[in-house]
């Protein structure tokens, strides 16, 4: 993949966002759609823009797709891996998220469960 397109994926908030999230943990669309506060359309937009430039892999359990960073190509390209594990999280916006991913997984909900919860609503 060449490097432009990996930047020009970047130019856009919400996959800053899900990167962010996925640092931390492996996700669904579900789960990221909820934390992000994004409609289920807007986040799997964006999932395959980053998975386009193979920024990001997909694994496949049961009907859904688990979201994670795609380590290899952040071996390769160390800045990538800087602007996501330093730069991006001191990014309001990213420490906003990454509070309710924390709440998601100190909670007893699952991608099952996350929809229909309030668990984010103050």
């Amino acid at each position: 993949m060449e490097i432009t397109e990996v930047l020009k994926a970047l130019a856009h908030e919400n996959r800053i966002r899900i990167l962010n999230l996925l640092a931390g943990s492996e996700l669904c669309v579900c789960e990221l759609e909820n934390i992000m506060q994004v409609t289920q359309s807007n986040a799997s937009r964006h999932l395959s823009k980053l998975k386009q430039v193979d920024l990001i892999k997909g694994r496949k359990r049961a009907q859904w797709i688990y979201y994670s960073l795609n380590q290899d190509l952040l071996a390769e390209h160390k800045f990538l891996k800087n602007l996501i594990e330093e730069e991006i999280k001191d990014w309001s916006v990213a420490k906003e998220d990454k509070l309710r991913l924390e709440k998601y997984n100190a909670s007893s909900l699952s991608c099952e469960t996350l929809p229909d919860s309030n668990i984010f609503e103050d």
